[in-house]
């Protein structure tokens, strides 16, 4: 199949989603599909190199997420490309501006568009003049309108088809949670990020790894630590990246008196990220705003254990203490936290996480898209069966 996918966020931006279409990407190409990856021009872009298969459409910071991209310009250009590339199936990423190109080109070569639902927007509105201009109501208006006439949904999560068809959203959805590279976790350090920070071989190490937006919580992570150092005194809680909430988070840190027990490490390459997981003793996170969690499944490809905010998603994956547990207040976080800290071997079963691997890696998650566009195209040649063929 020639493949294009269409979206406003891609390398070398930092993101679930960029890392969510850089797999699938990579997948798609093994299993011999040809894929054409449409997106925003970015500063950060040397123009004097070539990106193979990349189409880059003139763009501008998106209002109140400057680190993000808006395509100004394009709409018929990406058509003429897309034509001379024969494309046989349209997959956006985005609800904006490169979506909406991406179902243009697919309405006008007359083949099927389908769509990933990344992004849970309720808990965004914040960020749109503090919450005072969009409400849910909005979201639940715009998605819905997205989602009109589309061929088929890709929701990474339950929790995403649950909002979804709450929204009224019609077209066909499948949960197809976004896989990751298992090797590139479980591959022997690079860098000894322990000895960079500081730290001792035994030195208790909590980390925290996401963009550093007020949504993640990470703010309630940092709060907890005064109780979890009551009960481990030297414990250490390094946060890995970067974002809007960092001044916030590092004044917080500081006015706590913290300061000996947080490092702040900026932005890391995603393919350097490994090397934290592997350094760190547990993976904490107070986040409820994903319609995933990848580092939630990065972490437990790298065989750490994680206590991470409890959700239906969170609660269905860490489903075995020797994967990690959910805690539903800061009291039952500092409990868990302790817990795993002082008895890091207590729950030592490789089993359950062997049974995860391959539902959580990238060669399973390519091969349910690629099933998905083979049963998508098959009901858009076929119509009057669709909802028998592409039905979860």
């Amino acid at each position: 199949m020639n493949i294009g996918i269409f979206t406003d966020t891609y390398y070398p931006q930092v993101s679930g989603v960029a890392t969510s279409i850089k797999v699938l990407r990579n997948q798609l190409e093994r299993a011999g599909h040809q894929v054409y990856i449409f997106t925003t021009t970015d500063p950060h872009v040397d123009k004097n190199i070539y990106e193979r298969n990349i189409f880059r459409f003139t763009s501008i910071p998106f209002v109140s997420f400057t680190d993000r991209r808006i395509a100004v310009r394009g709409l018929f250009k990406a058509y003429q490309v897309a034509k001379d590339l024969g494309l046989d199936i349209v997959h956006t990423q985005t609800e904006f501006s490169m979506g909406m190109i991406g179902k243009f080109v697919a309405k006008q070569l007359k083949i099927p568009c389908i769509h990933t639902y990344h992004t849970m927007y309720e808990d965004y509105l914040h960020y749109i003049a503090n919450g005072k201009i969009l409400k849910p109501y909005h979201v639940k208006e715009a998605t819905r309108a997205y989602c009109y006439h589309l061929n088929g949904i890709v929701a990474p999560s339950q929790r995403v088809s649950k909002t979804l068809k709450g929204y009224g959203v019609k077209a066909p959805i499948r949960i197809i949670p976004t896989g990751i590279d298992i090797n590139q976790y479980e591959q022997t350090p690079t860098v000894d990020c322990r000895k960079q920070l500081g730290y001792a071989a035994d030195t208790p190490v909590l980390l925290s790894l996401s963009r550093l937006a007020y949504e993640k919580n990470i703010h309630e992570v940092i709060a907890a630590l005064p109780a979890i150092l009551e009960q481990v005194p030297n414990a250490q809680l390094v946060i890995v990246g970067d974002g809007p909430a960092r001044e916030t988070l590092e004044n917080q840190a500081q006015d706590a008196g913290l300061s000996d027990h947080v490092q702040f490490t900026g932005e890391i390459d995603n393919d350097e990220v490994y090397n934290y997981y592997q350094m760190a003793d547990l993976f904490v996170s107070a986040s409820n705003s994903e319609s995933q969690g990848l580092t939630y499944i990065e972490a437990m490809a790298a065989g750490l254990k994680t206590v991470v905010a409890s959700s239906p998603y969170t609660d269905q994956l860490l489903d075995d203490p020797s994967l990690g547990t959910t805690f539903t207040s800061q009291a039952t976080l500092v409990k868990d936290v302790v817990r795993y800290l002082q008895h890091p071997h207590t729950f030592d079963d490789p089993k359950p996480r062997q049974k995860k691997l391959y539902q959580i890696s990238a060669e399973y998650f390519g091969k349910q898209v690629i099933n998905y566009y083979q049963d998508v195209q098959l009901a858009y040649s076929e119509p009057d069966d669709k909802s028998a063929k592409i039905s979860n």
